[in-house]
This record gives C-alpha cells, structure tokens and sequence, in this order.
C-alpha cells in the first residue's frame, strides 16, 4: 500500500556529516503554505538549545518548516549552541523565503560537543534545492533522523478528508517525560493552533510519556503537530475524531519506540486497570516498566511475579495487597493478594516464546487505566551503550 501523505508537503535529506558517518543526517520538512504547529518538549532541566529555540516558537499559525540533524544534539553547548540552532533556522528560512521564526529546529545525537555549521549550513541549502512530495522523500527523511534505530517508526491515520501521518526516531535513552525522542505529525487538516497544542498535550501523555526503556529523559525531546489545512476550522465531533487520529497515531509511535529499544529481545506492554485515576496507573506501570530486575527477569524467561508486584508496591499509590491480580501473558500468577500458580514453567515458556509480552495489573480502586511500553534488559543493550560516543 502506497503511503497517504498530506497534501501541501515537501520532504529532503542529506548527507551533511554532522557526525562521521556517510549516510543522510540532515533532514528538512516544508509546508508550502503556513501552518499552525504546535509541541511538547523534554521535562529535563537540561534542555538543549534546538529545544529553546523551538518552545519559544510554539503554538503558532505560520509555521513553514522544521530542520532536523542527526549526530549531535547541540545540548549543553552554552550560547554559542543557541546561535547555531538560530543560524539553523535562519538559514532555512532564508532559502525558502520565510520569516526566521517561522522555521522550527530538532536535534538528536552526542551531547556536548559543537555544531560542524560549516557543513550543515550548506547542507540545509542542498537539502532546500531537493525539496519533494512523495512517499520516496518523505521515507529518506524519516531515515536522516535516525541514530541508533535500526528502522525508521511511521505511522498514519486518516480522519474525514484528512490525513494523519507522523514518524519518529528513538531507541535509547527512553524515559518519560517524554521518551527521549524526536517526533512529528504532521496533517493537511484545518485545526488552530490552541486546539492543536492541547490534542497533543493529550496524546504525548497517552503515548509517547507512557515509554521508557531505561528511565533516562533526554535534552532533546521533541514532538511537533504541524496542521497546513486551508477553509473552515475543525470543531465539535470532527474535532474530536481529529484528535483520536493524533493520539492512535502517536501512541503507534510510541510503541515502535519500544519495540525498537536497543538491544531488546522482548517488547513489554504493561496494562494497570483499575485504579483512581490515570495519573496513578501510569505511576505504577511506570515502576514496573523501570525496574531492572523485572526487566532482567523477562529476558532470561523468568516470570518472577514477585518482582512485578514489588515494583508496583513502592509506586507511591495507595492501595491493599488483597486489592491487586497479576497475569503474564494468559497465566493468572497472583490473584487477590495470593500466588496461583505452583508451576513456573507454562509462564516461563510464554516469556521465552513471544517478543511480545504483556503484563495486565487489576487493581479493584477505580476505573481508570494506562498501557506503559517498555523493554527487557539485555547484554547487547548494555554493550551499545557502553560504546556510544566512542
């Protein structure tokens, strides 16, 4: 199936070597009419410069492109970083005639150490002169923005006579809030600006803050909501529909993040019911999902329910042993408080079988519920993030 892309985009990338590697790291997304764009940013209070520039930008109703590098993250590099993440921006709204705030900056990769802006200035401009529609440069950008995923994470939804489409680059380093990534979503749907910033404030919580691999946040997080659609403003159930797309959207993101964490052999979905409110569920599978020892157990197939319930007990949320049931995939381990399953081995074997495993927590406090993705802990992990910047 030929991918859907939204009307009214160009995509390029290039090989500006931003690190030393001979592959695209320079990307460049284009509107060719302005668009209201929103975002959310790394909670971290180390914040990188692209990030500073770019929160200063949004919510906004003329937005016309985003530069986005590869290689280094331009992230405690001091003011001479912010006036490289401005000469980015700069540059790029130079060569497609715009005002410079209307140009949005990403970057991921090393942190610390200078922009290489004698090749990536010249970059944005080759990177502008390649400027298409299409499914072929829209996939070589989601590749430019990658560096250590091993595939690029797109997804897309259609909404009315709207498309939804967005992708992401993330592997490591993952923890909310967000998950140390860069994303985008971008749409030919007529949505303003107010509008857009809260469906994606939504969204990311739902998504994209509901990853983590090894509980790290980042500098560089990053996630825009572009909308370049031209007539009568979305409201009311179309709104709503709208805003569905978005989250299913980011929340599919999400989760080929997870699935592509580095070094992982299993790919865990945590689902927490049943509790007071959402906030709580997410407390509690988060835990869970940070934990290394439930992490270490799932990879060596071993379905140590002890650990699970452990995790979840020194959440922070309040509630009675008696009060929580624990399944491993379709094997009830702990039911109201007790062990249920003398044998190990049927659990065991579906933990070793499946790269897909999921845990389900029922709680007996609420309503409320969260999915939360995370990975196993393996030695390859360890290995690639002992040899990253060397």
């Amino acid at each position: 199936m030929t991918l859907p892309i939204p009307s009214g985009y160009r995509f390029a990338a290039v090989p500006a070597r931003v690190r030393d590697w001979e592959r695209d790291d320079l990307a460049l997304v284009v509107s060719d009419g302005p668009a209201a764009a929103a975002g959310v940013f790394t909670q971290n209070r180390v914040v990188a410069a692209p990030v500073q520039i770019s929160k200063s930008r949004v919510p906004a109703a003329g937005v016309r492109a985003i530069v986005v590098n590869a290689g280094n993250a331009n992230a405690c590099t001091g003011d001479p970083g912010r006036r490289d993440a401005l000469a980015m921006t700069g540059e790029v709204a130079r060569c497609i005639h715009c005002e410079p705030d209307a140009a949005l900056v990403a970057s991921t990769g090393v942190i610390g150490r200078t922009m290489p802006m004698e090749r990536i200035l010249p970059g944005i401009a080759t990177a502008v002169g390649r400027l298409a529609a299409g499914p072929a440069a829209f996939e070589a950008v989601t590749r430019a923005i990658m560096t250590t995923d091993t595939r690029p994470k797109v997804a897309h939804r259609m909404t009315g006579d709207a498309t939804v489409l967005g992708f992401a680059k993330g592997a490591a380093m993952i923890g909310p809030n967000l998950a140390t990534m860069l994303g985008f979503v971008l749409t030919d749907a007529c949505v303003s600006p107010a509008d857009l910033q809260q469906i994606l404030a939504r969204a990311a919580d739902r998504s994209f803050n509901c990853v983590s691999v090894e509980g790290h946040t980042s500098t560089n997080d990053t996630v825009f909501l572009l909308a370049n659609g031209t007539g009568t403003l979305l409201g009311g159930g179309e709104l709503d529909a709208f805003a569905l797309a978005v989250e299913e959207v980011c929340r599919e993101l999400a989760e080929q993040i997870a699935d592509d964490a580095e070094g992982a052999a299993h790919r865990i979905a945590i689902h927490v019911e049943g509790l007071a409110s959402e906030s709580e569920a997410r407390q509690i599978a988060k835990c869970i999902a940070e934990s290394a020892l439930v992490k270490a157990a799932v990879y060596g197939g071993d379905p140590n329910w002890g650990r699970i319930v452990s995790a979840a007990g020194y959440a922070g949320v309040p509630f009675l042993e008696e009060e929580l049931t624990l399944w491993v995939g379709p094997h009830l381990l702990y039911e109201r408080g007790l062990p249920t399953m003398p044998d190990p081995a049927p659990a065991a074997g579906y933990l070793r079988d499946n790269r897909q495993v999921d845990f389900r927590l029922a709680f007996a406090r609420g309503d409320a519920r969260c999915t939360f993705f995370t990975s196993d802990l393996t030695p390859e992990y360890v290995r690639l993030n002992a040899d990253y910047t060397t």
